[in-house]
């Protein structure tokens, strides 16, 4: 196998070799979206098949930061099975973007400690093309081998889809504005002695490709103003609602609502790039060390669903939807006993200076779940 296969690991220079031969083969300029795509998922040595995830690593997420996290995901989904989606056997959930499998282990650990009964009858699927991922995850959950599967993409079934930071972490396409000639430039990634930088694509129309201003902007907005969309998160969310029989998308993941996208603090977008916890200046600098990741547009996430013919049922802050998830279960005396220790995990998850504000939560349904619980309320 030589230094280059993409099943063997290579140095850290070795991607930006690769990207870099691959835009003098594109005549100069490649969509930024292909170069975060590389950046990412290049096999083997991509940034996804090589990163820690916690305080070893370059960031934290719920799942890392506290293992409450998926216990109370448990929970909720049990009283989904047992409300919403009563009947759908066997109970099954199907994670997309589970990395290392963490979150995964903790809620079928809460399950089986708490629910075995349900925890007997749970099929758990895995979204996972990369096989490197695949057995990381696999040894994550040895003792749950039996319930565990892993697939290529959502499969057709009934039960639920869910993704914690999944939705951030498709390529996106950024945009940049032109106020003299009252258009955008698409955004590529180019050469410049031996640097990546940024170079203008062809324009966009305004309009085109949800790129429309709103009207008070449009006179003031200024150029070089950035913006981005995630066309793979959009065609990914659209596809599992097809998918879904009778269920539910639900999805974790940082992000803003439309009427935050033109803002004066937001004027280089919300592409970011972090190494060991921290903001790297550059973010086209070292392609697969650095995550790259930008916020997601969940009004446009909400609309691509409700076209597909789910129904929102939940959608709002980790603070708030957690917060209420917690209130209720306490209530119904369910399973939990608040050690310090979870107390702590539920601060990291739900206080607006940690997870808690950043965060968004969207939960949608099938229409044949939502149409069957109005005409079962009416009766």
């Amino acid at each position: 196998m030589t230094p280059t296969d993409p099943g063997v690991d290579a140095g850290p220079g070795e991607l930006a070799f690769r990207l870099r031969d691959e835009i003098h083969a594109a005549g100069g300029v490649i969509p930024f979206s292909r170069f975060m795509e590389r950046a990412l998922y290049e096999p083997a040595i991509g940034y996804y098949d090589r990163a820690v995830i916690g305080p070893a690593g370059d960031f934290y997420t719920s799942v890392s930061a506290a293992p409450l996290f998926g216990e109370l995901l448990a929970h909720r989904a049990c009283v989904w099975w047992e409300n919403e989606l009563a009947g759908t056997q066997p109970p099954t959930w199907i994670e997309a973007g589970a990395h290392g499998g963490q979150f995964a282990a903790d809620f079928l650990g809460w399950l089986h400690r708490e629910r075995p009964e349900m925890a007997r009858q749970v099929r758990y699927g895995i979204v996972e093309p990369s096989e490197r991922r695949r057995a990381w995850q696999a040894k994550t959950l040895e003792s749950f081998a039996g319930q565990v599967f892993w697939t290529d993409a959502v499969p057709d079934f009934d039960g639920i889809v869910f993704g914690n930071e999944l939705l951030d972490a498709f390529p996106i396409e950024r945009h940049r504005w032109d106020a003299i000639g009252k258009r955008w430039w698409r955004l590529g990634v180019g050469i410049d002695s031996d640097r990546f930088v940024w170079r203008r694509m062809e324009s966009v129309g305004v309009g085109e490709e949800n790129l429309t201003i709103p009207e008070e902007w449009e006179a003031v907005l200024p150029t070089g103003y950035t913006v981005e969309h995630s066309p793979g998160a959009e065609a990914w969310w659209r596809r599992a609602a097809g998918r879904v029989g009778r269920g539910m998308l639900v999805t974790f993941d940082y992000g803003y609502e439309a009427a935050d996208r033109f803002r004066p603090g937001r004027m280089d977008g919300t592409l970011r790039g972090y190494r060991r916890h921290r903001l790297v200046e550059d973010v086209l600098a070292d392609p697969g060390e650095v995550d790259l990741t930008a916020h997601v547009d969940f009004d446009r996430v909400r609309e691509i669903g409700e076209a597909s013919g789910l129904k929102t049922v939940e959608y709002g802050t980790q603070h708030r939807v957690l917060s209420r998830w917690v209130a209720e279960l306490v209530k119904a005396g369910s399973g939990f006993e608040w050690t310090p220790a979870r107390l702590r995990q539920l601060q990291t998850l739900t206080h607006p200076q940690h997870l808690g504000q950043s965060f968004r939560v969207l939960v949608q349904q099938a229409r044949r779940v939502w149409a069957q619980v109005t005409a079962e309320g009416a009766e």
